[in-house]
């Protein structure tokens, strides 16, 4: 057993570091960049007067800081080669996405949007295995340059966690000759809808409630007739770009699915193990920055004549979410390591309830570390001139997508009872045995 990282890993997050202090730095000190990142960043990012949508400004940012991260090699690095990336592994980017977070708020990496200058594009993947040739060449590279923009259309008003039950039908349609299908339905938090230029939306097209097969993927021309974004949801965290879309009476020729028919979860499900694993990462770095912050000042504030660093009130609390983290970083960086050892439908098999465990405790850890540091900075740490409360408001929704919490806690539970996983057969064996 070896736990170094290598040699390689080191060098390249030296260059990541040395790239942010020559490019993004001064980025985010011009023409008063640091407005979107010190306490008037909620004011500066949102447009409070068109429906809480981000700022040009703040987006037009953050599209040339990954411009000039593409442009030095670093923004497609998790991308396959035959489009520009580095084939980047899966502890690669864990470890890229914690080291990343670890720095605090910054142009260099921003989850709010789910904006860095390592990209994590699930969409290039899923084109290159689910779309059709016609579909990889307008998409794929469309994408890497800005041209086009796919929003997500899975979850609805009445359906959540389980997309088994949709309610968005899609039925065949022949117009003008052409065949086709009608989508009718309603989704929520389709994120990136207002710059959106498509939307990857999932529609039941045979089956029952509650089957996992029938349901399909169709790439909705956002601007096609029918699409209404009827409101933008203001969340905890703002700016907002998570509206509710109603497809009423939506035509696309067959051409627009993607991937099988009746298989769209499938597609749903294909990246869901890199962005967990990934998005845990984050979070971890995320915790860790707000522990060294909170043990920074500890050591500096001198209340009463003595430290606060002195107080076992302030030690004890800090010692927990720092050892939690020490646990955690294994248990990331050992999972990420053994998917990349597997292919996709074997880690699904063998490694998904890992995954799980390592995101839920993670996007858990961060809050409960974002809220000690506020407690142990005092007032100023509830103020918006430390990052404390943006990262408990960025991070807290991760405890809800991606898979909530629970979801990811009953995935466990299932393959640590047996209902599912590795053990099942043995647990089945173990019943058969018992009742002979």
């Amino acid at each position: 057993m070896d736990f170094d990282l290598p040699a390689d890993l080191l060098a390249y997050l030296a260059e990541l570091d040395a790239f942010i202090e020559a490019e993004i730095k001064p980025l985010e000190a011009a023409d008063d960049n640091i407005r979107f990142f010190d306490h008037r960043r909620e004011w500066a990012r949102t447009d409070f007067d068109n429906g809480g949508l981000p700022r040009k400004e703040w987006e037009a940012l953050l599209a040339e800081a990954r411009r000039r991260a593409d442009r030095a090699g670093h923004y497609r690095f998790a991308m396959p080669r035959e489009y520009g990336g580095k084939d980047g592994s899966n502890l690669w980017m864990a470890v890229i996405r914690e080291h990343l977070a670890a720095k605090g708020l910054g142009l260099h990496n921003d989850l709010q949007n789910e904006h860095s200058i390592v990209g994590n594009n699930p969409f290039i993947l899923m084109f290159r295995d689910f779309g059709t040739p016609a579909q990889q060449a307008e998409f794929i590279e469309g994408m890497l340059r800005g041209e086009k923009r796919i929003t997500f259309g899975l979850t609805e008003p009445n359906h959540g966690s389980d997309a088994t039950h949709m309610e968005t039908r899609a039925v065949p349609e022949v117009r003008d000759g052409i065949a086709g299908f009608r989508i009718d339905g309603e989704k929520m938090w389709t994120t990136g809808m207002h710059v959106a230029t498509h939307c990857a939306l999932f529609a039941r097209t045979s089956g029952q409630d509650g089957d996992a097969a029938g349901i399909t993927c169709f790439l909705v021309p956002a601007n096609a007739p029918g699409v209404k974004i009827e409101e933008y949801l203001w969340t905890f965290n703002m700016p907002t770009d998570h509206p509710r879309v109603s497809f009423t009476n939506v035509w696309v020729p067959e051409s627009a699915i993607f991937g099988p028919l009746g298989g769209g979860l499938a597609l749903a499900q294909h990246f869901v193990h890199e962005n967990r694993i990934r998005q845990a990462a984050s979070s971890l770095g995320a915790a860790s920055y707000c522990i060294e912050e909170s043990v920074k000042y500890a050591r500096a504030r001198k209340p009463f004549g003595k430290p606060l660093a002195e107080n076992q009130a302030i030690q004890f609390p800090l010692v927990e979410l720092a050892t939690q983290c020490e646990m955690l970083r294994l248990l990331i960086r050992k999972t990420a390591w053994e998917m990349d050892r597997m292919s996709k439908p074997e880690v699904e098999k063998k490694l998904s309830d890992k995954v799980s465990m390592c995101n839920y405790w993670a996007n858990r850890l961060v809050c409960e570390a974002a809220d000690r540091a506020m407690q142990v900075h005092g007032g100023i740490g509830y103020s918006r001139h430390k990052p404390f409360e943006h990262i408990y408001r960025h991070h807290r929704r991760y405890r809800i997508t991606e898979g909530s919490e629970e979801i990811q806690m009953r995935k466990v539970a299932a393959w640590l009872f047996g209902y599912l996983g590795p053990r099942r057969a043995q647990f089945r064996a173990e019943l058969r045995q018992a009742a002979e």
